[in-house]
């Protein structure tokens, strides 16, 4: 069985990964190259702190279990230097400055999902984090939130894949599809079948191919600083944040999310804006995102900005990804809609697509991120 997948991004390089573990030969091609996209525009999130129960969040677990036991399967196969993806498991924290309760009854409904989540008092959380505000009334404490460096998990996956005897095809555009080829601006390549997994890009390729999908681009930008030594030790946002991932409102919504890493520099978001593919840098969102951050951790006042990026998610309009085989074109795949969370759900979304095509007992309920749902309506 020959899949092409189509997206180098951490999608793209999940899915392939999951299907040349299987047995499959697999061709990743990319307009671009690796991470070029939404990856390498991402902070590497791997959460399950922000998702209410439900699908979603069922699939986040089973990548929260799954990413240390495929990250040393991978340093055995590759070897330390290829696989190294500055996994950090350094859990999160959730801090409420206001009226405490929202925060609260969010945490009990996640520890009914079997989410680790530890109410802890304002006292306890300075321990864990000596320069955040005096100013917040209750937190939540999740151990099991990490974070990776998105770029080299993209590319370590790309490894394992070309290690396999897979391809990795930089700078190809797909352009559309026969039966059985992919069509690309630089010929075609035949296929048993092909994996949308081109991010916020996904809905014009799928387009192109004669199934419609709305996903759309929602515009985010991060911080950098300068390297300040232990200002932050977890990944630390307010109780906004949560509330920010959950809308569907294209007007610009900000709230502040804080966290180092490995070379000391601090990541400072989040902001969520549907601009289509605006690519400017919004000195008002900076400035708003700084303004915010600095009230979480006012040390920050005294911290130069070194840079700020921004990228594009892919999101669709129920809030959930697109997973599976599209019954409107045969041998066509999805795999996308994953929105800010997309590093965090990578090896399971690349896990759940493979056995899907393979035939595999799926690990995960794939229902609800079925194309054909009734909230994913085009």
């Amino acid at each position: 069985m020959h899949v092409v997948v189509v997206g180098a991004g951490v999608i793209g390089a999940a899915c392939a990964e999951a299907l040349s573990a299987a047995g499959a030969t697999v061709t990743v091609v990319d307009r671009s190259g690796p991470a070029a996209g939404t990856t390498g525009a991402g902070e590497g999130n791997v959460l399950v702190s922000d998702k209410e129960p439900g699908p979603e969040l069922e699939l986040a677990q089973a990548a929260r279990r799954q990413l240390p036991e495929l990250l040393a399967k991978l340093a055995d196969e590759l070897g330390p230097e290829l696989s190294d993806v500055e996994w950090q498991p350094k859990g999160g924290l959730v801090v409420a400055t206001t009226d405490p309760r929202p925060l609260r009854d969010f945490a009990e409904r996640q520890r009914t999902a079997g989410v680790t989540a530890h109410e802890i008092t304002p006292e306890q959380a300075f321990e864990l984090e000596p320069n955040l505000t005096r100013e917040i009334t209750t937190a939540v404490h999740y151990p099991e939130d990490g974070q990776v460096q998105p770029v080299l998990l993209a590319t370590t996956l790309l490894s394992a894949v070309r290690q396999r005897g897979g391809r990795l095809l930089s700078g190809v555009t797909a352009t559309g599809a026969t039966k059985s080829a992919l069509v690309t601006d630089s010929g075609t390549i035949a296929c048993d079948h092909i994996v949308n997994a081109c991010g916020p890009w996904a809905g014009d390729f799928a387009s192109k191919l004669g199934a419609p999908l709305p996903v759309l681009p929602r515009r985010g930008l991060i911080l950098v600083t300068t390297p300040v030594a232990d200002l932050v030790r977890h990944k630390v946002y307010d109780a906004d944040y949560v509330g920010a991932v959950a809308s569907g409102d294209a007007d610009l919504q900000t709230s502040t999310v804080v966290e180092s890493t490995p070379a000391g520099t601090v990541l400072i978001g989040s902001s969520r804006q549907r601009v289509g593919f605006d690519e400017t840098i919004q000195v008002d969102v900076l400035r708003e995102l700084a303004r915010k951050a600095i009230r979480l951790f006012p040390r920050l006042a005294g911290v130069n900005v070194m840079r700020a990026y921004g990228g594009f998610r892919p999101y669709t309009p129920d809030h959930l990804p697109v997973v599976g085989a599209d019954p409107r074109v045969p041998g066509l795949w999805h795999a996308t809609g994953h929105e800010g969370a997309g590093i965090g759900l990578a090896v399971a979304t690349g896990r759940l697509l493979a056995e899907l095509m393979t035939g595999q007992e799926p690990h995960v309920d794939p229902k609800p991120f079925r194309v054909d749902r009734p909230g994913l309506a085009a």
